[in-house]
């Protein structure tokens, strides 16, 4: 009986062992990364804008200077048919007036990428989700209230075609649930010949340019002497982002 139990307890270490030594032998592979940066140019009609004294005109014949122009971009990817590489917290605020804030960078898993997804906005949950830091810390300028949540894109300036005190333009856009959602989930797609080719190691780099001009038309139209001012959420706001929807484009994209 007693052979019986040693035998037993022998048994059992030995199966311990064998179970440890297994584990400590399967070991994940590290998963090999290059570095993808993103380059914001803010324009108009393809010029570059400069805040304060740069003169501007829609396709109204509505003349403007900005004063502010800032955005977030959020849930950062990029993919091809088979695969597809995300940025973690992927929440920026690119504001014209913080040159800084005008490219961003992260790791991206090795391989060759044809297009690059993004949200313009501030997802829900964040919308809903009290005091954050960083991009998304309040004092940034792009949050209404605690219930309203975030401001998706601002544009502020001076016309002389606005009528109210100052002759400002104020244009706040949110929104993001319901029939005034002003979110908008793009794909933007590389110049002809172009691919993203993630190196470990390495650094890729995307450049997009933000055209202002978009705001203004096609699919709504947007008159300064109609509406100096949208700062709320609203189906108009909701329209003006049906039109800005379509003001990133990407110019290049250079594997260095």
């Amino acid at each position: 009986m007693k052979q019986y139990k040693c035998y037993r307890i022998v048994s059992i270490l030995f199966l311990v062992m064998l179970s440890t030594s297994c584990q400590k032998s399967v070991e994940l592979p590290i998963e090999k990364t290059g570095t993808l940066k993103i380059s914001f140019r803010n324009t108009v009609k393809g010029i570059p804008i400069v805040l304060g004294t740069g003169n501007y005109t829609n396709g109204f014949g509505e003349q403007y200077v900005l004063t502010k122009f800032k955005y977030y971009i959020s849930n950062v990817s990029v993919s091809n048919i088979d695969a597809v590489s995300s940025e973690t917290n992927s929440y920026h605020l690119i504001d014209e007036a913080k040159p800084a804030s005008l490219s961003f960078s992260f790791p991206v898993k090795i391989d060759s990428y044809g297009s690059l997804k993004l949200l313009l906005g501030v997802d829900s949950l964040r919308n809903v989700s009290g005091a954050q830091t960083g991009a998304l810390d309040p004092l940034n300028d792009m949050f209404w209230t605690w219930n309203s949540g975030y401001i998706m894109a601002k544009l502020e300036g001076n016309s002389p075609q606005s009528t109210v005190v100052n002759n400002k333009v104020e244009y706040h856009i949110g929104g993001f649930s319901g029939s005034n959602n002003a979110l908008k989930n793009l794909t933007l797609t590389f110049p002809v010949g172009k691919i993203l080719d993630i190196r470990e190691g390495k650094t890729s780099e995307i450049f997009i340019d933000a055209d202002i001009d978009t705001w203004w038309q096609n699919p709504n139209d947007l008159r300064i002497s109609t509406d100096p001012v949208i700062a709320t959420p609203s189906a108009m706001a909701k329209k003006i982002a049906d039109n800005y929807s379509k003001m990133l484009q990407v110019k290049d994209v250079i594997n260095y």
